[in-house]
């Protein structure tokens, strides 16, 4: 885990005096500055990057094997889509009754098979191991994540983050925090915005309270879990022009703490802060953000659940400017169907996953935003192409781990519906044609935020480190 800085105690007393009520010492202009040298668009667009934790499997969702041997092709069947020769999975019919508005890439591959590797690689668009990588936990030496470099490189909108990462950071039920999501080699502090919704549940997987399960058990929702937003109402003794003059306050300390601007993880820190106050003081964004309670009709559409809140809260905020969210579709690995794959996707993952990202497609396309918007959905890796059993854990099969080939569902920004990139072998483990990669996926999120090829962020030193390391995934335009 990262750890903050150790400051004397005089130090420590100043920090937070300037730190009265979250505000931060730095400007966001001067930040915005620094961390957009480079960037040449008038106006980013967004991305809604959907993270599957656990790895969705091919076979069970968008690149079936209806005549390969029993052992391969599982026991779902494909149903034709709106495109003409596109089928997938049956228990996705109203992703199937859309497809002129999303296309796949069937080709993705990288060479790893473990869960921190795969999460590493997946949500850095890196597919090398950083040096000194551990699989225990995320480290200052981390490539640093899509949604850090957007955080970083892209401006903000309306003062909020350029990006936020939701309904919770992910973490292993062991309590092991999964590394690639944060900022690591740009310093302390530069991880993405942290939405949490959840408290970091460690409890139940999949889209609770609907659809929570457990993959050896089945239907399990433990009581007390809640999905709730931040606090995002002043305090009642604050009124604005308090606030204003507290403002007013921290800028006269602010020329007394020059000093402490060298510490990253305080600078970084504050950048942060200051947006959150931002958010404080913005009625309209406590009534966006109040997905729960929002109207019967949309909740219908969505779902009632962890993954529908989640995908109404990421188009509300970028509806609102935000420029990437990060999505965790299921925290404790949710999608890891090592065993009772089958019931346990076709009663508690597919319908849910189904219903909200199908109204997703359909709020964005309404509100003309469809093609502002670039929606990537993906997990760390695959699934193995053979069934397999482990009686002692679980009733019935599953699959196993498997980085060399999955399915990528992408739609919006500029991609065309219905299409198919690249395919996989008749058993749906290697690519057959026009294989891509973390780097590729990467880059084609990078192109659709309006990021140039010669785009840079920086680390702790202020070294410029290149962003793109491949060209986006070709035929999708």
């Amino acid at each position: 885990m990262f750890q903050h800085p150790q400051l004397p105690r005089r130090q420590a007393i100043q920090a937070g005096a300037v730190g009265l009520l979250g505000l931060g010492m730095s400007h966001l202009d001067r930040l915005r500055a620094e961390g957009a040298a480079s960037f040449e668009s008038a106006r980013a667009k967004n991305v809604i990057y959907i993270f599957l934790s656990g790895g969705l499997a091919q076979h069970e969702s968008f690149d079936m094997k209806p005549d390969a041997p029993a052992e391969i092709r599982g026991e779902f069947q494909p149903i034709a889509t709106r495109t003409p020769g596109l089928q997938i999975c049956e228990h996705l019919p109203q992703l199937a009754a859309r497809s002129e508005k999303w296309s796949l890439v069937r080709s993705l591959t990288h060479p790893h098979n473990e869960h921190s590797m795969g999460h590493m690689v997946m949500l850095s668009g890196r597919s090398d191991l950083p040096t000194g990588f551990s699989p225990n936990g995320p480290k200052h030496t981390d490539h640093p994540s899509i949604a850090a470099i957007a955080g970083q490189v892209t401006q903000s909108v309306n003062n909020l983050p350029p990006a936020i990462m939701l309904p919770e950071k992910l973490v292993h039920r062991s309590g092991r925090v999964l590394p690639g999501q944060f900022g690591g080699q740009m310093g302390p502090g530069t991880d993405p915005f942290l939405l949490d919704c959840c408290s970091t549940n460690r409890q139940a997987y999949g889209a609770w309270p609907e659809y929570g399960f457990h993959h050896a058990r089945g239907s399990e929702n433990p009581k007390g879990l809640s999905f709730g937003l931040p606090s995002l109402q002043l305090p009642s003794a604050i009124t604005k022009g308090r606030l204003g003059s507290r403002v007013d306050l921290l800028a006269e300390l602010q020329s007394q703490q020059r000093g402490l601007r060298k510490l990253a993880e305080v600078d970084s820190f504050d950048r942060f802060q200051e947006r959150a106050l931002s958010m404080l003081a913005d009625g309209k964004m406590s009534k966006a953000l109040d997905v729960v309670d929002a109207d019967p009709k949309t909740l219908d559409r969505y779902g009632r659940h962890v993954f529908g809140w989640s995908l109404l809260l990421a188009r509300r905020l970028v509806g609102a400017g935000v420029n990437l969210v990060q999505v965790n579709l299921g925290n404790n690995e949710t999608w890891d169907t090592h065993g009772n794959a089958f019931p346990n996707l076709k009663n508690y993952l597919l319908p849910p996953m189904d219903q909200a990202v199908a109204a997703l497609l359909d709020d964005l396309d309404a509100s003309g935003q469809l093609d502002e918007t670039l929606i990537v959905m993906a997990g760390e890796f695959g699934r193995t192409p053979k069934i397999s059993h482990l009686p002692s854990a679980y009733a019935h099969p599953g699959r196993d781990h498997w980085g060399a080939c999955q399915s990528v569902f992408l739609a919006g920004g500029g991609i065309e519906g219905g299409r198919v990139v690249g395919s996989s072998d008749q058993h749906g483990g290697w690519p057959k044609d026009s294989p891509q990669t973390p780097e590729n996926f990467a880059a084609t999120i990078y192109s659709a935020l309006g990021l140039p090829r010669t785009s840079y962020w920086h680390d702790l030193l202020d070294r410029p480190m290149p962003i793109y390391h491949g060209d986006p995934m070709p035929g999708l335009t």
